[in-house]
Formats: structure tokens, C-alpha cells, sequence
């Protein structure tokens, strides 16, 4: 595919669109995570990310960014809009966390998540809203560089324990 791709706002009907986006993204986070178990089972995986998306975007606490190339659908960006402040970061009174940046296999490297989370930062300056929090997984160096390009810093390391089965 060449060109750039269309970027736009979508909405809660769009979201069994993202459903193999995501699927893709859950299974990059399969390979490059190695220290902890994830989700096997795809269908709940979905099931549930969906049920957060829809519920975030009901609420008005959240948005839905599409890019599309030669009427495909390759990438797309979920935003969640927070309260603030935090006692523990300087942010403000709303800020942002991009909570799933996901680019179709087939075109990885060539810009598609910046192009993406440049339209989300002018979404979310239109929207008021300047903070930025991103999550990457360990082992995902590949957005964490992308994420760093941008100014993006680490600032917190989250650690698991599960229960047995």
C-alpha cells in the first residue's frame, strides 16, 4: 500500500471494525511478552477490551481513531480521558491515556502509529486536554521507541502475581 493513510473519529459502531486490530496487537503482546502470562483465549480477550471501549466511549470518557488505506482498515488508536490531578504526577485536571495503539501487521514501519498518535495529540489539544500517559509491555521495544521519539518517559514499572489456578 502506499500513501498516507485517511484518519478520522469514529464511534461505538465501529468497534467490531478494530476487532482484529486488537486480535493482532494480542497476539505481538503473546510473542514479545515472555515474563508473564496473558489472556490465551482470544474471543474473552476482545470480549472484554470491547466491553471497555464500549463503556469509555458511552460515557463520553473516551474516543475511537480509524486509519484507513485503499479502504482498508490498518491501524487505530483508543483513547481514555482521566481525572486529575494525581498524587503523584504533575497532571492536570483531565489527562489522557492512549490505552490501545494497534497497526495491522502488513504495514508496520511505515509511519502508520505516528500518523496516528498525531492525530490523537491534536484531538486531544483540541479537546483541552495537553497530559499523555502510555502503557508499552515489557518486552515491546519496538513502541516503546516510538513512544520515546515522541517525549514520552517511563515512569512507572507495574509488576503481576497470579493467583494459581
Amino acid at each position: 500500500m502506499n500513501g498516507r493513510p485517511s484518519i478520522e473519529l469514529a464511534d461505538a459502531a465501529d468497534l467490531e471494525k478494530v476487532r482484529d486490530l486488537w486480535l493482532a496487537l494480542h497476539h505481538h503482546h503473546q510473542q514479545v511478552v515472555t515474563s508473564v502470562p496473558l489472556v490465551d483465549d482470544d474471543e474473552l480477550s476482545w470480549e472484554h477490551r470491547r466491553a471497555l471501549y464500549q463503556e469509555r466511549l458511552a460515557a463520553g470518557r473516551g474516543f475511537l481513531v480509524l486509519a484507513t488505506m485503499a479502504e482498508e482498515l490498518v491501524g487505530y488508536g483508543f483513547v481514555c480521558i482521566e481525572d486529575g490531578p494525581d498524587d503523584t504526577f504533575p497532571v492536570a485536571d483531565r489527562y489522557a491515556e492512549v490505552y490501545s495503539l494497534s497497526v495491522a501487521p502488513s504495514v508496520r514501519g511505515l509511519g502508520i502509529g505516528t500518523q496516528l498518535l498525531d492525530f490523537i495529540e491534536q484531538e486531544l489539544a483540541g479537546r483541552g486536554v495537553a497530559d499523555l500517559k502510555i502503557a508499552v509491555m515489557e518486552g515491546n521495544e519496538g513502541a516503546r521507541r516510538l513512544y520515546e521519539r515522541r517525549g514520552l518517559r517511563p515512569a512507572e514499572t507495574v509488576l503481576y502475581r497470579f493467583a494459581k489456578p
